[in-house]
């Protein structure tokens, strides 16, 4: 699988960058408007676009007519996802980071600053990523089954608006005085009704990585990489309030992997099954209830990187 992609051609010249409606005359917009005075300056033509369909049509067909340089998100992880969902395999993308965590923009090295991020637009390169699916939605950093997405999904049925680190920390309490740790059952298959069919885990807390990524720098799994095929997948076996706080405490400190009750494999594709209403989170949004599949895609999104981080380096490098 090809992990880098040539030069764009000089012919290449649109650019395209996506904001949310809601920014108006925000800080959000003020940078976008910025970004695409920067690179207008550099000859590209840009088009500054607040609907997501139309954003996703035209990325596609000028991507298809050769004339797509980038796409540029403006937003989070969420917004980074919500592109590659919409768009086809191999639509450049980058993005100028607004969001809460912005966990993809710091691991690919893109900058905050408009002038810095606009270098790399300028001169940087296109670098070809793995990514995944669970069920019909696309994600591109992990999924997280069990007490995060409980949290995750609390977060996402209060919010009224903007939200910070600090908005967890209500829903993040009553989450570990009330969440029971249901029983979740792993296969590699998805026809885990046949016959003999075991499960290859149980457990009651459960991330697949598809990059070494995840919210307060916390590293389930640091070895993680974007272009080998697979999702690294970290079970936790036991459920209660004091064991939740028990990996967490190994995680912080880097001693999971050494716990008898924590499981660490790389699969290519999982079925996540449960008796009871567990939710799933993808990238730190809300993905649905299981049971559900889930399957690495590789080389599914192109991304513009900083080229003096990623040239002659592997994408599980940091």
């Amino acid at each position: 699988m090809p992990h880098a992609k040539p030069p764009h051609s000089q012919g290449e010249k649109q650019v395209i960058i996506s904001v949310n409606p809601k920014a108006g005359a925000g800080a959000s917009r003020k940078r976008a408007d910025r970004l695409a005075e920067l690179l207008r300056e550099d000859g590209f033509e840009v088009s500054i676009l607040d609907d997501l369909e139309r954003v996703a049509d035209t990325a596609n067909q000028w991507h298809g007519q050769g004339r797509l340089w980038v796409l540029i998100g403006v937003g989070g992880d969420g917004t980074a996802a919500e592109l590659v969902n919409r768009t086809q395999a191999g639509v450049p993308i980058a993005m100028l980071a607004a969001g809460t965590e912005n966990l993809l923009s710091k691991y690919i090295g893109w900058s905050q600053s408009v002038e810095e991020f606009r270098q790399t637009i300028v001169g940087g390169s296109l670098k070809v990523f793995d990514a995944a699916r669970a069920g019909d939605r696309v994600f591109l950093l992990m999924i997280g089954c069990g007490l995060d997405a409980e949290v995750v999904r609390r977060v996402d049925g209060s919010r009224t608006g903007h939200i910070s680190r600090w908005t967890y920390f209500k829903p993040l309490l009553a989450t570990i005085r009330r969440y029971e740790y249901p029983r979740l059952l792993v296969y590699s298959s998805w026809d885990d009704g046949a016959e003999g069919t075991l499960p290859v885990a149980k457990a009651r807390w459960l991330f697949a990585f598809n990059l070494p990524c995840y919210a307060g720098g916390l590293k389930f799994a640091p070895e993680a990489s974007g272009d080998d095929g697979l999702l690294d997948v970290c079970t936790f076996r036991r459920g209660s309030p004091w064991h939740g706080l028990r990996y967490l405490l190994a995680v912080v400190f880097g001693r999971h992997r050494q716990m008898d009750d924590c499981n660490m494999r790389r699969m290519k594709r999982l079925r996540i099954t449960s008796s009871q209403n567990v939710p799933y989170q993808l990238d730190g949004d809300p993905g649905g209830f299981l049971p559900v599949e889930v399957e690495v895609l590789p080389g599914r999104m192109t991304l513009m990187v900083p080229a003096d981080k990623w040239n002659d380096k592997d994408v599980n490098e940091e």
